[in-house]
Parts: C-alpha cells; structure tokens; sequence
C-alpha cells in the first residue's frame, strides 16, 4: 500500500477505481485494518462508478502506532464516560477527522462522499461537522452519537467482551485467525457465521494486515474521551445516510435511530439481517444504497432498483 504523511503520522491506503470517478472515502471502525472493507464491496462500489479510497487509521494496521502511549483501564474509562467525566486520551475523534482530511489533501481531492461504519461512522461524522466543504454526502452505518445513555450506547456485555479480548498468541497469524473469527461470530451477522470458510478467509485478510488489540483500546479511548457528539451532528448540513442492522448486539439499533434524529434531515435504513458487520448477503444491497445515496453514474434507478433490495 502507498502511504501519506498527514498530520505528521503516515497513513497506509489503497485507491480502487478510475482516478476522475467520485471519490468515495472509505473509513474504518475500532482497532481494524482497511483490509476488513470486503473487497467485493469495494468491487462493486467501483462497479457503480465510484474511485475507493480505504485507509488504516492511526493507531491501526500499517500506519502510525501510538505504541508509547500508555491507556488507563477501560473500566475505568468507561466509567468516567458514563458519568460525563473527561477521560484521557493519546488523541480524540476530532484528530482521526482531521486525519481523514488531510489524506484527501495528500491525494487532491477536495470532497469526497465519507463512508464509515462503527467507529469510522463516528470519525465520518465528526470530518462532516467539522470540515464541511470536504464531504459531499455522509453515510454512517452501525455507529453512534457517544450519547452515554445505556439504552444507545450499550449493547449485549458479551459483545463488547469479544470485540475487547485478546488473541491467545499475538504473534501468530493462526491464533489471530481464529481470535477474529470468534469475535465476527458474536458480533457479525447470521449469514457472515454460516459461510465459515469465507469469513476464515476475511480473517486472514486482516491477520495480515496487522492487528493490534493495545491499539484497539487507545482507540477506544479516543471514542470515550470525544462523548456526547450530539451537538456536533446537529451542525451537519451533508445529505445524510444512516445504516443500522436490526440484529446489532454491540451498537443497539437505538443507536442509529438516534443518530439519524440528530443529523439534520438525515434517513435512517434499517437491515432485518444485519448485525454489527458487512454480510456478504447484503453488499450489493448496500452498495445500491450507498450509489444512490452518492448519485453513482451506476446506480440502480426505479424498478431496477426494486429488484435488487433483498
């Protein structure tokens, strides 16, 4: 992957697609590489006339780590989020949208259509409050407002224990392997769990790529330590998308209903058969979504467009 200096860091990215298409920026959610985007979601993004841009965050994959940096507990950190206290952080939402910006500065691209899902809905939201004139169009899926209320911030304890624990080895790539699988198979969807093979592939992928779970919980920091967004979305004046999986155990579907009432004439769509992942079922129904949301050349249009929707 090339990489950019931005914000004196260097950050890892792949660009898809024809270089005068729109540019669709891709943003990824806590501690995961770019390479959990599914590359048949890229293709068919590309399909639909759109240039892909995915991109490790700080703190993941191949780009800067913030290795020095010492987190407190989360515990403790979630304690004092909950209790509106302010929790310390090596670096906040605010900073990974700037990121996002200035990467689109490296590559010349003055708007781009943001696309985040989980944390990266959040980072996707932040870069839409507050560097407007670079995003065209928002589309935030499976994220959140940092409102601390249990009933939107909290889903099932089981879920947050997978996406926080740890592989048995990490330094070694089966044991990586199979840390992500069993976190996808709590997490992802009914349909991601009965494709085993596919979803070990994914895991691979992403193995690969690298995966740091003392990163995952720096930026787990960043989320607690930005709180209650919900002023922030208020000021968002990009036609916005939100997309939430009914099945989400780690993301209630409040969640998204909520960020959907907080985004200025935003749509909420809600998935029956998405949980808090990417089901290989679904993509091209997200892709259409997310064309048409974007005004992709490709997008299906009117009965075709029905067809389509699963």
């Amino acid at each position: 992957m090339p990489v950019a200096a931005v914000n004196g860091l260097t950050l890892d990215y792949e660009v898809y697609g024809p270089p005068q298409a729109p540019p669709l920026l891709l943003i990824m959610g806590l501690g995961m590489p770019a390479a959990l985007w599914p590359p048949a979601f890229i293709d068919l993004l590309v399909a639909r006339g759109a240039r892909v841009i995915a991109f490790d965050n700080r703190d993941a994959g191949a780009s800067t780590k913030f290795a020095a940096v010492r987190a407190i507990p989360v515990a403790l950190a979630m304690l004092r989020a909950s209790l509106r206290l302010p929790v310390p952080a090596p670096y906040t939402l605010s900073d990974m949208a700037a990121d996002a910006a200035g990467l689109l500065d490296a590559l010349g691209i003055e708007r781009a259509h943001a696309i985040g899902i989980s944390m990266g809905g959040m980072i996707a939201q932040q870069l839409a409050a507050e560097h407007p004139q670079r995003v065209a169009t928002l589309t935030s899926i499976m994220s959140s407002t940092g409102n601390p209320r249990p009933r939107v911030a909290l889903g099932r304890p089981r879920a947050l224990r997978a996406i926080l624990s740890r592989p048995r080895d990490p330094r070694d790539l089966q044991a990586v392997v199979d840390h992500l699988e069993r976190v996808f198979s709590v997490i992802g969807s009914p349909a991601t769990a009965q494709d085993r093979a596919g979803l070990r592939a994914h895991c691979e992928r992403i193995a690969r790529r690298g995966l740091d779970t003392a990163a995952s919980r720096r930026q787990l920091m960043a989320v607690l330590a930005s709180g209650d967004r919900r002023r922030w979305l208020a000021r968002i004046s990009a036609p916005t998308l939100v997309i939430h999986g009914r099945l989400d155990p780690l993301l209630p579907l409040a969640a998204g209903i909520e960020t959907a009432r907080c985004i200025p004439g935003a749509r909420l769509l809600v998935l029956d058969d998405m949980a808090h992942d990417l089901p290989p079922p679904l993509l091209p129904r997200l892709a259409d979504e997310i064309a048409a949301h974007t005004g992709l050349p490709g997008a299906p249009k009117g009965e075709e467009a029905a067809r389509r929707a699963p």
